[in-house]
């Protein structure tokens, strides 16, 4: 049903909040019209967080991670496991592990999965700093890195990929234990799943 505007504000309002993933039309104007009866003063501080994301947020230089500086609290907190690297494809899925409390090493986040369907080689991910960072593990007893990928097939592709770039260097390679289903996202695992998943990994390849 296409929707009648009485105002040109009010209609690119409502497209660009329409525009987010997962918001359609009727919830983007019943958004739209619950911020013009806000205080301005809200209304800005929500525009205002929003610009500041897109505007001053940065990417930790050794993970990926989302951060305030140039790395984030993760990679420079002293007492995490320096020997343990977990895998996964977004921020989101090290926000959902961080959950679970049941980690303590530092993570790499890839940026995606392999998905040649979709236009998404090796080379558009994070791969290549992932393997440089395994390599300075070399020769480390306690090296372990931890696949933390989504169980389909894109997912299982990179996990495959990633192994032989790093199968060199003589470190642990796991892959979290499949009490998710195949083809799970992290995201969507309840935290107790995904921390049993974490404790029970298993040796990969």
């Amino acid at each position: 049903m296409q929707e009648h505007f009485p105002s040109k504000i009010l209609e690119d309002a409502v497209n660009a909040i329409g525009s987010l993933p997962g918001v359609g039309k009727r919830s983007a104007l019943r958004l739209a019209l619950h911020l013009l009866k806000q205080p301005p003063d809200s209304v800005h501080a929500f525009t205002g967080a929003i610009n500041r994301l897109r505007d001053e947020a940065l990417y930790c230089r050794h993970c990926g991670m989302i951060s305030d500086g140039d790395v984030c609290p993760i990679c420079s907190d002293p007492s995490r496991n320096r020997s343990m690297i977990c895998v996964v494809e977004s921020i989101r899925d090290v926000m959902s592990i961080e959950e679970t409390a049941q980690y303590n090493g530092l993570y790499h986040v890839l940026g995606g999965v392999i998905s040649p369907i979709d236009g998404v080689g090796p080379s558009d991910l994070s791969i290549d700093s992932l393997v440089e960072r395994v390599s300075s593990l070399s020769g480390d007893p306690e090296a372990e890195v931890i696949f933390a990928l989504p169980g389909d097939v894109e997912g299982e592709t990179t996990q495959f990929y990633i192994y032989r770039r790093i199968s060199s260097f003589g470190v642990k390679v796991t892959a979290i234990a499949r009490g998710l289903g195949f083809g799970d996202n992290l995201e969507y695992a309840d935290s107790m799943t995904l921390g049993r998943s974490i404790v029970g990994r298993q040796v990969f390849g």
